[in-house]
């Protein structure tokens, strides 16, 4: 039995169940995400431990693309191999996909940007990224120093909003662990967590070059809007580093200037894109869809998503590599905390800016936290509840 074989723990119709399950329920973008997979896939079902966890979400902090959907790949490796990763990223990425597909096809004929219920999704999105920095504080963050870390990461965050100012902001503050952290209090890495080969990797690796430097190329030398499409959304896909929000920029300088889509079908999809569960990097079937139907959507979503997987696929072997060196460690303990201002700061702008406009939006979402963290309800229903709030919002106000 090959090495690969003997680490698998699970199905990929078992990844499936799962991921399918947090595609329709996961609200509130990537930095609620997180906190999704965190109580399912650590605290739920304990596919892997908090460390571990924590170690993944560091890891896809660095590589560009959607960090939650990258996440939740390489759980899905980690359990079931290369297929489990693909299964994790259908059953995530598919349910708002396919919404937004059908949302494109009713856009020029029905104004929803301004809907009530779209609204409360929003407002709730507030309580649930509020209830993941709070879990991941207490763990990533529980001491004074790595506190510090934390807040002044999201001060700088807010104060320098670009997404190289977060890769940065990372990188600095492994740095800072892995000089001043103290080694004697890392915690143990957990043992038994399967890895790829390192041929797998490197080719995984030379794909992912091959593509975003070839495909330029290839648009040049055989004009075809479907391959300029797949160019431009994979190109998106391979170099926005931040993820969730940061990818509107990019994508609007690919979309609208070339007339694919005009600025209002973009803005009225990204209106949607944050009101269904799932990542935000689904916009691209959305405007595949705007653009050529079906088979358009399809093709920007593979697109938009293909260099995530090969990304994760090419680095998965060399965090299993190194994750447990003392050194790597103190590192991953500066960049954890790092992690957290980031989704503090995160927590604000946009998610704060963009739901909160009133007191009345600020009830609701108090309303929303305490039926999360006191009551202790399904996401699903308090999203339920808090969309019918915007409703009546609407309607009342």
């Amino acid at each position: 039995m090959d090495k690969q074989s003997e680490t698998k723990k699970g199905t990929i119709w078992e990844v499936l169940g799962v991921s399918l399950k947090l595609g329709l329920t996961s609200f509130g973008g990537p930095v609620a995400h997180i906190g999704y997979f965190r109580e399912e896939y650590v605290k739920r079902r304990q596919w892997l431990d908090e460390k571990s966890y924590a170690d993944l979400v560091a890891l896809c902090q660095f590589l560009p693309g959607p960090a939650s959907s990258q996440v939740g790949m390489s759980i899905g490796i980690l359990r079931a191999g290369l297929l489990g990763g693909i299964a994790s990223w259908a059953g995530f990425t598919l349910p708002s996909a396919l919404a937004l597909v059908v949302f494109a096809m009713l856009v020029r004929s029905y104004d929803l940007a301004q809907s009530g219920w779209l609204h409360g999704l929003m407002i709730v999105s507030v309580a649930v990224v509020a209830q993941a920095v709070w879990g991941m504080a207490r763990t990533l963050a529980p001491d004074r120093t790595r506190g510090t870390i934390a807040v002044l990461t999201a001060i700088i965050t807010l104060i320098w909003p670009t997404a190289y100012s977060q890769l940065i902001l990372i990188a600095a503050a492994g740095i800072f662990g892995r000089l001043f952290l103290p080694k004697a209090e890392i915690p143990k890495a957990s043992e038994g967590v399967p890895f790829l080969s390192k041929r797998i990797a490197v080719i995984s690796w030379m794909l992912f070059t091959i593509l975003l430097l070839g495909l330029p190329l290839l648009r040049q030398l055989y004009p075809s809007q479907w391959l300029a499409m797949f160019d431009s959304f994979y190109r998106v896909g391979s170099l926005v580093f931040g993820g969730g929000h940061v990818v509107l920029p990019m994508l609007e300088a690919e979309v609208v200037p070339t007339g694919w889509i005009t600025n209002s079908q973009f803005l009225a999809g990204y209106g949607a894109a944050q009101a269904v569960p799932g990542p935000l990097f689904t916009l691209s079937a959305y405007i595949g869809a705007i653009m050529n139907g079906w088979l358009g959507a399809l093709i920007a979503l593979l697109a938009m998503f293909l260099p995530s997987y090969l990304l994760v696929v090419g680095t998965l072997p060399l965090w299993g590599a190194i994750r447990r060196r003392p050194n790597f460690q103190a590192a991953l303990q500066g960049i954890n905390a790092a992690v957290v201002g980031i989704l503090l700061a995160a927590l604000f702008n946009p998610v704060w800016t963009s739901a909160i406009h009133n007191a009345y939006d600020f009830s609701l979402t108090l309303a929303a936290f305490a039926l999360l963290m006191l009551w202790k309800l399904p996401p699903w229903v308090v999203v339920v509840l808090t969309a019918v709030g915007g409703s009546l919002l609407a309607v009342l106000f």
